[in-house]
């Protein structure tokens, strides 16, 4: 058994998706992501991209991310825009609530656990 994974992300078909309607602020943003490993514990690793649009999100999970290209904001409910560009790295904590700008297109990898 291997326990080192490589991957080639172009080998891996995307899922496509969207904010929910009820949490689009604007634009029209859709989403592609790349789910490269499933761990035991809720354990999730990938690669997620969105074209511009800005809506709400509330976490109910934990997440890692490292931004790859793009410009985004992620805003907390009260809290003060962080502007997110290539190298950047953020946590998302359970109970985080606020909103994602995609500004420019925006990859990222991450990590989530449930």
């Amino acid at each position: 058994m291997s326990y080192a994974l490589a991957f080639d992300i172009s080998a891996v078909e995307p899922e496509e998706g969207a904010p929910a309607p009820d949490r689009l602020i604007s634009g029209d943003p859709h989403f592609l992501t790349w789910n490269l490993e499933e761990a035991d514990g809720g354990v999730y690793a990938g690669v997620w991209q969105s074209t511009p649009g800005k809506w709400r999100i509330l976490y109910d999970e934990w997440e890692y991310f490292h931004v790859l290209e793009g410009h985004s904001i992620v805003t907390e409910d009260g809290g003060e825009p962080v502007h997110l560009t290539a190298g950047d790295r953020m946590i998302l904590r359970p109970g985080f609530k606020g909103t994602w700008e995609v500004v420019e297109t925006t990859r990222k990898d991450y990590v989530v656990r449930l």
